[in-house]
């Protein structure tokens, strides 16, 4: 089984058993924190729920104790200094102290650091994804015409924050640090924008067949036999773009509001590769989608 506790922590809580000692700040507490290494990523879906919750309750860091004394301890480590969390000292009885700042921040070469903060001033596409991909992908942007029960088993895919999209399109690329706006298709009515996500890394050069398998396996939605035949569909080599999954926009916008808020120019502009749109469309889908800005720094 797998356990996770937070507690969120006033200004005024007593850190005297922690040394150096806390200055006071409004913090989030991993109380708890027990994911069995079953390799289906609920160690990332964990991390996604504290951040989610570093958010709503707008603390300035994050901290949990541990014990270095067993393995399953140390890989709990690990994954936290992925995300940015850093040795803070110890408590009375040496357990270990590490800490998160959770300040509004980006950096497009620690963006795990960052997470899951983004900046406004970054170039923004919007990029289609079929629905019969688009939930197993994403399963936090669930529509409501669609059962949360198709998708409760655990996969690494849908558990993970990390996740691959593996793409043939035509230029313009995004480039590290980029927003991404994942655009469910389904035409005029049912076409929606659903899902933000920031762009982790751009892979062009793979060696092989196997290492583009290697590479895509974890965090993407397809099977190996259906990433094979892609790789072999023809001569020119399809790219991977590594993405963190970011937000699920509350209120879903189709084709049709994308049209009328300008977004698109017609039914013909339909998002294919990566569509780039400016700043000031990316405010506008924002604010239709009824989005809370906390994660965006400016």
């Amino acid at each position: 089984m797998s356990f996770l506790y937070l507690k969120v922590e006033g200004t005024e809580e007593d850190y005297k058993n922690i040394h150096p000692i806390f200055l006071p700040k409004k913090r989030l507490k991993i109380g708890t924190f027990k994911v069995i290494n079953n390799g289906f990523r609920l160690g990332e879906r964990f991390m996604k729920i504290i951040f989610d919750n570093a958010l709503k309750n707008e603390v300035d860091e994050i901290y949990v104790t541990i014990f270095d004394k067993r393995n399953e301890q140390r890989r709990l480590i690990y994954l936290l200094e992925q995300w940015g969390f850093v040795l803070w000292g110890k408590k009375d009885d040496d357990e270990l102290v590490y800490v998160r700042d959770f300040s509004k921040k980006t950096d497009d070469n620690h963006l795990k650091e960052c997470y899951p903060f983004i900046s406004r001033n970054k170039e923004c596409f919007i990029v289609p994804i079929y629905p019969d991909y688009h939930t197993e992908l994403l399963p936090d942007s669930i529509l409501n015409t669609e059962s949360p029960e198709d998708f409760i088993e655990d996969f690494p895919h849908r558990n993970s924050i990390s996740k691959i999209y593996v793409s043939r399109a035509m230029t313009p690329h995004p480039k590290t640090g980029d927003i991404l706006i994942f655009y469910r298709t389904g035409g005029y009515y049912k076409g929606v924008v659903s899902t933000i996500g920031v762009v982790d890394e751009i892979k062009y050069d793979f060696k092989d067949e196997d290492d583009f398998i290697l590479y895509c396996r974890k965090g993407s939605v397809f099977p190996e036999e259906q990433l094979r035949a892609m790789w072999h569909y023809r001569s020119s080599k399809p790219f991977v773009v590594r993405f963190l999954y970011v937000y699920s926009f509350p209120h879903r916008i189709n084709m049709k509001e994308l049209i009328d808020l300008k977004v698109l120019s017609g039914i013909n502009d339909s998002p294919r590769g990566f569509k780039p749109i400016t700043k000031e469309q990316f405010n506008i889908i924002l604010k239709a989608t009824k989005s809370d800005e906390s994660f965006i720094v400016d």
